[in-house]
């Protein structure tokens, strides 16, 4: 959902993002470009960007005014299970079935920081940056709960 509200965002199986507004309960536009099922999507604090993760192995940037995908991350050798944006939305944190969880910079593309779980990553959470420092959330399929603490 957007922050303010107006909009909904959800990803599918037909490999699409679908944009909503609620008050309307009409579809604004479908976003493609993803190659398989979009598992995640969030976005940023601003409303203006979505954020996605599939089972194609990448996270996309979008813009969600136009539906421009605006950039693509690579990294993962599987699908991205869970994507969430810090709270400052500079930062993606995702969560693969390859067992890791990235920290990646939305404005270059590049991937900060990998941490590797025992299990494949079904979700994320981040706290708010602190003196540059957050906690990254991720639970797997073990049902293990990772706290993981990452300075810039």
């Amino acid at each position: 959902m957007t922050p303010d509200a107006n909009k909904i965002i959800f990803g599918s199986s037909d490999n699409t993002i679908k944009v909503w507004d609620l008050h309307r309960g009409k579809e604004l536009r479908t976003l493609t470009g993803h190659s398989d099922s979009v598992d995640s999507v969030v976005v940023t604090p601003d409303g203006n960007t979505i954020i996605s993760g599939s089972r194609d192995k990448t996270v996309k940037v979008w813009d969600l005014h136009t539906g421009k995908e605006l950039r693509t991350f690579t990294g993962n050798s599987s699908g991205v299970k869970s994507v969430v944006v810090t709270t400052d939305g500079n930062k993606i944190i995702s969560g693969s079935r390859d067992n890791t969880i990235k920290v990646w910079d939305l404005h270059t593309g590049n991937c900060l920081a990998t941490f590797i779980a025992d299990a494949m990553i079904h979700c994320c959470a981040v706290t708010e940056i602190i003196d540059d420092e957050m906690i990254i959330i991720a639970g797997d399929q073990g049902g293990m709960v990772h706290f993981l603490r990452w300075k810039e």
